[in-house]
């Protein structure tokens, strides 16, 4: 083992059978080191988001390896793979995946309870991470009626309150005008920072790309690393 973070090897994933058999991952190698940031590219339909589901174990490869600090995702049951990504993955979603009958808090807790945290530690944790992406007198609104912005920054403290090795961000700021999308990218890389998370977020931005060490493309099944500006 070297001393990449998360390491995939000949990663392919087919949906369908027979003649409507279609190739979504072609043998797939990515390599991303901890800590870095990573932006991933790509048309609708290329498979970014399977590729993400196949990193956190919610869907599984037709082959190949995907490997975590050290613990290899593949070989895992769904019952590990759902306590793995319990304790080790953020996710963060374009459309916020709030719970509508929840508080802002309550829903940033969500992680601590399903990973049995005490109370008192939640409610420390809770009220910290609450002031850090500044809803502090927010935290007993519900998710319809916080604003846009609001809602992701808190999707962006549920998914950073237990302090994963690695977050998911896929297309985070997809349902936002370009203002509250920068200032929520800003406050996502303070916060990986600030946690020591590594990164991987998807997206149609190049402006969101360029806030990363690293742009990556999925183009026909597979990944290409690009420096500076490039076009399809």
């Amino acid at each position: 083992m070297d001393n990449d973070f998360l390491q995939i090897t000949n990663l392919s994933k087919t949906y369908g059978e027979g003649d409507k058999q279609v190739s979504v991952l072609n043998k797939v190698n990515l390599h991303i080191h901890k800590g870095e940031t990573v932006a991933l590219l790509g048309r609708s339909g290329s498979g970014k988001s399977t590729l993400l589901n196949l990193i956190s174990g919610i869907d599984k490869s037709n082959s190949g390896e995907i490997t975590i600090n050290d613990c290899r995702l593949t070989e895992l049951s769904e019952n590990q793979c759902t306590q793995f990504r319990r304790q080790h993955i953020g996710f963060v979603h374009q459309f916020y995946n709030l719970i509508e009958t929840l508080t802002a808090a309550e829903n940033i807790d969500l992680p601590l309870e399903l990973n049995n945290i005490d109370s008192k530690t939640i409610t420390t944790k809770v009220n910290t991470m609450l002031a850090d992406v500044g809803l502090e007198k927010r935290a007993d609104a519900f998710p319809d009626e916080l604003s846009g912005g609001e809602q992701q920054r808190v999707a962006l403290a549920r998914a950073l309150i237990h302090q994963p090795l690695l977050v998911l961000a896929d297309e985070p700021t997809g349902n936002l005008d370009a203002e509250t999308g920068q200032q929520v990218i800003d406050l996502m890389h303070t916060l990986v920072r600030q946690f020591d998370c590594t990164l991987l977020i998807v997206t149609h931005s190049m402006a969101v790309a360029k806030t990363t060490d690293r742009i990556i493309s999925l183009e026909q099944g597979q990944l290409l690393e690009h420096a500076g500006n490039f076009a399809w």
